[in-house]
């Protein structure tokens, strides 16, 4: 994967509650603009755990099709093994990226040792580059350097995602993937100038939903000019820490509707969509930026 920004986009719903597909569109084009370099679709802040398999394959498939270079990546976050590998299979044959692998949560008593079993299952039977996902905030299953380690042997892990939080986790998994070529993507958007000093590659973020451009010019400048990098950190760390203080993915898609770039905040049970009063001070954060 590129160096870059990759959103962790939302799902626009219709007033059905059915996939809203011309909502995609206009959220694609929004991070085009925003000089992003790809996408993932069904992630955490996508409300994965909310759609089924048919409509991730069907989310991906026109992802793709309207993606207009940005690289799409699906999320997949299932406990089945089953489903993870058609789910692989399924994004290969829509022309997709890669996949995010969120590790199998309900079965968190599980082995550190039947965790990486798991993921190596996948692995062998997608046809398709996997980024290992470490999130333990929502599956309860930390995944340790040693397990990241290990799965980067394998030719089709491609890189890892981590949304701990865990600043021991910025050289340990540095360390743990040295020399093998693979990305690293921070989730937790506070972390990117720290992650970035240490060699990682960009950020999967669900505050690039709102600021897209503002992530994309942090991570692009790094390499040629960090002091203009820390310098637009600096400016927009508020603003993240604003986004992160409020329920993601429902703040993002109740600002996004009220910036105009989707038609309804709408999200599914057993989330809620706030109020605009709620999601006050990063909206007006973000207007700021964005106007």
């Amino acid at each position: 994967m590129k160096a870059g920004v990759y959103p962790a986009g939302v799902t626009p719903f219709d007033a059905k509650g059915a996939i809203d597909f011309a909502a995609l569109a206009r959220l694609l084009a929004w991070f085009r603009a925003g000089e992003c370099h790809g996408v993932v679709l069904a992630g955490t802040n996508g409300e994965g755990p909310s759609l089924s398999a048919v409509e991730k394959r069907d989310l991906v498939k026109a992802g793709v099709e309207l993606a207009e270079g940005l690289e799409v990546v699906l999320g997949i976050s299932t406990p089945s093994l089953d489903e993870a590998i058609w789910l692989c299979k399924q994004s290969y044959s829509a022309g997709a990226h890669a996949v995010l692998l969120m590790a199998p949560g309900f079965f968190r008593d599980a082995s550190t040792d039947a965790i990486a079993k798991w993921y190596e299952a996948v692995l062998d039977k997608s046809p398709i580059g996997v980024l290992v996902y470490n999130f333990p905030g929502k599956t309860g299953i930390t995944l340790p350097a040693e397990t990241m380690h290990r799965l980067s042997k394998h030719h089709r892990m491609i890189g890892l995602k981590d949304s701990s939080g865990n600043r021991d986790n910025v050289a340990a998994y540095k360390q743990a993937l040295e020399g093998t070529g693979k990305c690293l993507m921070v989730g937790n958007e506070t972390l990117l100038v720290e992650t970035l000093a240490a060699g990682w590659t960009g950020t999967i973020s669900g505050a690039a939903n709102l600021i897209p451009g503002w992530l994309s010019q942090v991570v692009r400048e790094w390499p040629v000019d960090r002091e203009s990098a820390e310098t637009k950190f600096a400016l927009i760390e508020p603003t993240l820490q604003a986004i992160r203080s409020c329920p993601q993915p429902a703040s993002n898609k109740r600002i996004l509707a009220d910036l105009g770039v989707l038609p309804s905040p709408d999200v599914r049970l057993p989330l809620e969509s706030p109020s605009l009063e709620q999601v006050g001070a990063p909206l007006n954060l973000v207007r700021s930026l964005v106007s």
